[in-house]
């Protein structure tokens, strides 16, 4: 294109180039600048058809060379497709739910038995047994409390069961749990006959439980058999 000639420029001076003299110029040298840095097989959106010709399938255009896809690829449409669909991967993304696993019970250094006093006793007014245990635990763990249940002497597996007692445990960490075995009789549970006790400053634990007496109970009366009644069948 002569641009010597032109209308209102001086001899041997270029008139200034048009937009699209200038928006092809850009794209050239972007173009060229692709085709050094950028590795069109790792690309996901560059297909080549069965044609020849190359394919965007990002922004579904067709393209004649490589040269002319990268060109693309660094155009206006091109990157606010790129945006959009960053965009809307982002928002499809759903939170996978987390395989349910159990790190199963907590493991503390055991650091031995605590020191423990049982004494029996009986209600000056009833009669009623009772026992009365205190536990020392020196070195228990700030804010933990000793925790205790009642357990049948058949859920235990260290000894014969014997349906006459049962047992109490007591357990605080970082101590051993303790089991005493007790006569398996019905536990008083009202406020008045079960005292627990939990001292912070001393780290002690008293606790005295007692036992319901066993009252005989007449059994009941037996419905008369169908064969001892005086009706007749026939």
């Amino acid at each position: 294109m002569d641009f010597q000639n032109r209308v209102g420029h001086k001899f041997g001076t270029a008139g200034p180039a048009t937009d699209q003299e200038a928006a092809g110029d850009r794209r050239e040298r972007l173009r060229k600048l692709a085709l050094e840095t950028i590795d069109l097989s790792k690309d996901p959106y560059f297909m080549r058809n069965h044609l020849g010709s190359y394919e965007c399938k990002l922004c579904l255009t067709l393209h004649t060379n490589e040269g002319s896809y990268l060109a693309h690829t660094q155009g206006k449409k091109h990157q606010i497709n790129l945006a959009r669909r960053a965009a809307r991967e982002k928002q499809d993304v759903t939170i996978q739910p987390q395989p349910q696993t159990t790190s199963g019970p907590r493991k503390t250094v055991k650091i031995g038995r605590p020191g423990y006093r049982v004494t029996k006793e009986r209600d000056p007014d009833s009669q009623q047994k009772a026992l009365l245990f205190e536990i020392e635990y020196p070195e228990a763990l700030d804010k933990v409390s000793p925790r205790h249940r009642f357990m049948s002497a058949y859920e235990q597996k260290l000894e014969a069961p014997e349906s006459a007692f049962q047992y109490l445990l007591i357990a605080c960490e970082p101590y051993e749990t303790v089991a005493f075995k007790v006569p398996n009789m019905e536990v008083e549970k009202d406020g008045s006959k079960l005292y627990i006790h939990w001292d912070a400053t001393r780290k002690v634990l008293s606790m005295q439980i007692f036992f319901k007496d066993r009252q005989l109970q007449e059994l009941p009366v037996l419905t008369q058999r169908a064969g001892d009644t005086s009706l007749a069948f026939h």
